[in-house]
Order: C-alpha cells, then sequence, then structure tokens
C-alpha cells in the first residue's frame, strides 16, 4: 500500500486521492465520456422525429441539459466529494436516499464502459475483419485499464491527445460540409435544420420535444467531471465551472455538425421516418454522397477510439464511485484502498464489470441496445435525485437559499428527467425497477445488521 494508504490506516483517517488535476483535463475527461460526435448514431433518428429540425433539437436539449449541469455546480461547491450525486444525495436527502443514488448511478458509470468498449471493437472489426471485435475489445479494456491505474494525470494528458484527434477529425467533416455546401449547394433549405425541412407538415413543436427525449442521452457522461472532485487542485468551484463549460462546449459541437449533415442529407426527413432502416446510417450516407468514402472511414476510425477513451472516462468515474461508496461503508471495504492515492481496486473492480456486460451483449442480438436503455434508466434516475438533493440541502440552510437556484432550476431539471424516464422503453423501465428493488434490500440488509451491531454494543 502506498504512503498514503499507510498513513490513514494509522490515523484512522479515510483513505484519500491524490489531487493532480486542472481545469483542462476535467473538461477534457467530461468530453471524452460524452464524445464530440455522439449525434452521428442517432442523427437520422432524430432527423425523422423532428421533421428535419434536428439542430433545434440539440439546442434545446443543451438547454434542458444544463438545468442538471446547474444542479451539479451547486452540489459540488458545498460537497467536493469524489462520490459524486452518491456523496450530494447523502447530504440533501440522507444516508438511504444517498445509498440509492450511488446504487442507481452504478448503472450509469459501471455500464456505460461496457457499451463504449463494445462499440470500439464492433467499429475497428468493420474496418480490419481479419481481426476479431473481441481482439480489439480487449485490447482497448487492457490499454485503458492500464492508463487509468497509472493515476488519473496520465491518464488526462493521453485522453487529451485523443480527444484532440477527435476534435481535428471533426473540424476536418466541417470544413468539407462547407466546401461541397459552397461548390455544390445545399440539398435542403439552410433554416430547415432550424425550422424543419416541411415535408412532414409545418413545423411542430411536439416533434421537436418528442425528439429531445433522445437527444439529451447524447451527453450523458459529462456528469462524471463531478467524481474528480477529490483530485482537483484549486478548489471545487473549478469542477462546477468545468461541468457548465464541458456542457456548453458539448451543444456547440453537437448543433454544428447536425446542421452541417442535415444540409448534406440527400433524403428528406419523411422518407427517413418512412424507412427506419436507414436511420442509423444516416450520417454516413450523407457525408458517402456528399464528400466520400474517405470520410466516412476517417469519422469510423476517430468513433472507434473515441469511443475506446470514453471507456477510459467512465471507468475512472466507475472506479471513484465504488472507491467513496466503499469509504462510507456501503460497500466492501476493500474498494476503498488507494495505492498513491489512487484506487487501484475499485479501478480493477470496475473493469471487471465492464467486461461481463460487454460479454453478455455481445450474445445477444439486442444486447446492445439493452445495455444502452439500461445505462439511460441509471443515469437519469440518478438526476432526478440529484435535483431533490439540492432543494433538501438548501432548505434546511435558510441563510443560504436562492428560491431560483436552489428551488426553480432543480425542480424544473427534475420534471425534465422524470419525463424521459417516462418515455423510456418498458424494458428499460423494468430492469431499472428491479436494480432499485434490489438496492432497496441491499439497503434494508445493512441498516438490519446496524442495529445488530449497535445492540450488542448496548448495555
Amino acid at each position: 500500500m502506498s504512503d498514503t494508504g499507510t498513513a490513514a490506516s494509522r490515523t484512522g483517517a479515510p483513505p484519500g486521492l491524490r489531487r493532480g488535476l486542472g481545469f483542462r483535463d476535467l473538461v477534457v475527461y467530461g468530453l471524452l465520456f460524452i464524445a464530440p460526435m455522439a449525434p452521428v448514431g442517432v442523427f437520422g433518428t432524430l432527423d425523422a422525429r423532428s421533421h428535419g429540425a434536428v439542430a433545434l433539437v440539440y439546442v434545446v436539449a443543451t438547454a434542458a441539459m444544463g438545468f442538471t449541469a446547474f444542479s451539479y455546480a451547486q452540489m459540488v461547491r458545498v460537497v467536493p466529494r469524489a462520490g459524486s450525486v452518491f456523496a450530494y444525495a447523502r447530504a440533501g436527502l440522507g444516508e438511504g436516499a444517498g445509498f440509492v443514488a450511488g446504487w442507481m448511478v452504478v448503472l450509469d458509470y459501471a455500464l456505460i464502459p461496457a457499451v463504449a468498449y463494445l462499440f470500439s471493437g464492433i467499429a475497428m472489426n468493420a474496418l480490419v475483419p481479419g481481426v476479431s471485435r473481441w481482439v480489439w475489445t480487449a485490447l482497448a479494456v487492457v490499454l485503458t485499464t492500464l492508463l487509468n491505474l497509472w493515476g488519473v494525470r496520465p491518464a488526462a494528458r493521453a485522453g487529451f491527445l485523443v480527444l484532440a484527434v477527435e476534435i481535428a477529425v471533426l473540424l476536418v467533416f466541417a470544413v468539407s460540409a462547407v466546401v461541397v455546401l459552397v461548390r455544390d449547394g445545399a440539398q435542403r433549405g439552410l433554416l430547415s435544420p432550424l425550422t424543419g425541412d416541411g415535408t412532414q407538415g409545418a413545423f411542430a413543436l411536439s416533434a421537436v420535444l418528442g425528439a429531445v427525449s433522445v437527444a439529451v442521452l447524447s451527453y450523458l457522461g459529462f456528469d462524471a467531471i463531478a467524481a474528480f472532485a477529490e483530485e482537483v487542485t484549486g478548489g471545487s468551484a473549478k469542477v462546477a465551472r468545468a461541468l457548465l463549460c464541458c456542457l456548453a462546449l458539448a451543444g456547440v459541437l453537437f448543433v454544428a455538425q447536425t446542421y452541417l449533415v442535415a444540409l448534406l442529407e440527400p433524403a428528406a426527413s419523411a422518407r427517413l421516418a418512412a424507412e427506419p432502416g436507414g436511420q442509423g446510417t444516416a450520417f454516413y450516407d450523407a457525408v458517402d454522397a456528399s464528400v466520400g468514402g474517405w470520410l466516412h472511414d476517417l469519422v469510423a476510425v476517430s468513433k472507434a477510439v473515441g469511443a475506446a477513451f470514453a471507456a477510459l472516462a467512465g471507468q475512472a468515474a466507475a472506479g471513484r464511485l465504488l472507491f467513496a461508496m466503499a469509504r462510507d461503508r456501503r460497500l466492501p471495504r476493500a474498494l476503498s484502498r488507494t495505492d498513491a492515492g489512487v484506487p487501484r481496486v475499485a479501478l480493477l473492480c470496475a473493469a471487471v464489470i465492464t467486461l461481463i456486460a460487454a460479454g453478455w451483449a455481445a450474445r445477444r442480438g439486442d444486447g446492445l441496445d439493452r445495455l444502452v436503455s439500461v445505462v439511460d434508466i441509471g443515469a437519469l434516475s440518478a438526476f432526478t435525485l440529484l435535483h431533490a438533493s439540492v432543494v433538501g440541502y438548501f432548505a434546511r440552510r435558510r441563510g443560504e437559499l436562492s428560491w431560483w437556484r436552489h428551488v426553480l432550476v432543480p425542480v424544473a431539471g427534475a420534471v425534465i428527467t422524470v419525463s424521459v424516464i417516462v418515455t423510456a422503453s418498458g424494458a428499460a423501465q423494468a430492469v431499472g425497477t428491479v436494480w432499485l428493488a434490489l438496492g432497496l434490500l441491499v439497503l434494508a440488509g445493512q441498516r438490519g445488521r446496524r442495529r445488530e451491531a449497535d445492540g450488542s454494543a448496548g448495555p
């Protein structure tokens, strides 16, 4: 064990994490987890649902997720703990709610890396069919796990390089798209990505809002920044700024790329709605038809590598969550051990969970879709408890209470997250309910053991 861990065990103090992250590192982790080109896979679905107003969908989705980012910023300033929403719910709602929040967000932090690893393996196998997707997946897991075990700072440096490449590819796409638009003109009206293409009737706000419920899922992961609150230099205010900055940058990137590709899209939104089988590849089809296959391949490689490093950020956040819950005796104590300020036991546990989940998903035809839907339910449930935590924490501190920051904004945020949960698939809701029930059973068991321990220690 490290000197940090040894000193903690001698004094009885809880183990701590090494501080070494700056503002840029936090933003890098958040953008890596989100992925700068996250809309690529859902562009066709959103275009069809919104009647062509796909860029407007991301404008509204960014504003909607802003409520969640704002609530995170409020709580990270007053509870700068590695457990993120687990720590916030404990402080704002109590021990039981804190455990439930942490239990639900495990579905997000622990399973998103599994989705990303599997996607990376599938994408690389499509580009290099001679190498099994499981070889690519294993390579991604080993590489990113080693980086995380090395330490948060080296992992952040590697992540910055990968993020720079992803942004460069996005810029190549943007420049190529502009050149084509100037040379050949747009396939749709210049304002259509904001107003709709008119092929499914007049502009419909209900259609846009229906698409927003899907688009908000593109942002899942930016909240992982809060998990590094104990490893940042310069105070928790830096974490709050990084959360808001990351969301704003992601919103700009999402709106810009969907606006451009919508102008290049030769198929009308009505056609995409009538032929759902083409929605998943609509982004690539538009790029192929207007720019060429070379850009398709470049974007595909960037997405494959980016997915692996999105898993790196997710695995790091999952490790911090398991560490924090174990440190507060909500999970096995061994997970709270640190070595040179790195929660290596928790990180290895997170890596094993992601491998098991990826293996399960790979054996099912609908495994990837089911895994994604479960992740969404976990994240949105945790976001809802986050908003409740803001109200609960500041309601008890009347001197600090601001009605718009600590009541109006979090209540509006909770309404948004609950509405997205309600529109989720029945299977996802069922899995989320079962997971919640298991968590409540674990919580009841912990409380029972504590009562027995208190009783045996009595007179």
